[in-house]
């Protein structure tokens, strides 16, 4: 652990919805932990709500959620309108997965930090988070 941060950042892994391929999730969470942070990997076929229920008790800083079904503007919204209802606010919400170009405005409009698609350097996605973090 960095002598700057005063505690590990916790970041919640998820794979909301029927996605049925969970590979670059693991690999993402992989890396994040090697970063030094405390992943929590939900697992496959989560709810939006099993989702924020998770990110509330484990005191999440991030969440990244994979998404390959699709069905990113279903399921992102829900999530974030169901941390909204919690008064969660200072979370960092990142999506990584096929995500159509033409998606990720209206994602980041709708409070997504960063949307990561395919090909994304783990480095990268590893950098925004501590990034995001520190400036909450």
């Amino acid at each position: 652990m960095s002598q700057t941060s005063p505690k590990k950042i916790r970041v919640v892994v998820a794979k909301p919805g029927l996605d049925g391929h969970d590979r670059g999730a693991k690999i993402i969470a992989r890396a994040l932990r090697d970063a030094g942070m405390e992943v929590i990997y939900t697992g496959l076929h989560q709810t939006p709500e099993q989702i924020v229920e998770t990110v509330i008790q484990e005191d999440a800083d991030a969440i990244g959620l994979s998404i390959l079904s699709g069905a990113h503007m279903t399921l992102v919204p829900k999530i974030v309108e169901l941390l909204s209802d919690q008064g969660i606010d200072d979370v960092v919400v990142t999506v990584g997965g096929t995500i159509p170009n033409d998606d990720i405005p209206e994602l980041k409009r709708l409070g997504v930090a960063e949307v990561f698609t395919p090909g994304a350097p783990t480095q990268a996605i590893i950098d925004f988070i501590q990034g995001a973090v520190a400036a909450r």
